[in-house]
């Protein structure tokens, strides 16, 4: 796939990017570049390549999903300036 800069001016216009014409040629040019390695990538074979959760060839450990804090809610709402059936009132901010 290859891109022109008349499509390279024609999206900064729509996306009200003023570009030069020498910046507009710069940057046709490096988007070429980028769609000229999407090509060469989409075009390798990887039909026996097995898929890989990251490109290292490492494991995330992880910890045990275990609760290692103590439930503090009534000492936290006793300090509160208003409570009302376990909920936190505060002033109404919006009419």
């Amino acid at each position: 796939m290859a891109i022109d800069q008349n499509e390279i001016e024609k999206v900064a216009r729509l996306s009200r990017i003023k570009l030069d014409a020498e910046m507009a040629q710069d940057v046709t040019k490096k988007v070429g570049s980028i769609l000229q390695m999407i090509d060469q990538m989409q075009s390798t074979d990887t039909h026996n390549v097995e898929p890989m959760a990251n490109p290292l060839d490492a494991c995330q450990r992880l910890r045990a999903d275990v609760i290692t804090e103590t439930n503090q809610r009534e000492r936290n709402q006793a300090v509160a300036p208003s409570v009302e059936n376990g909920l936190y009132l505060v002033p109404k901010v919006i009419e």
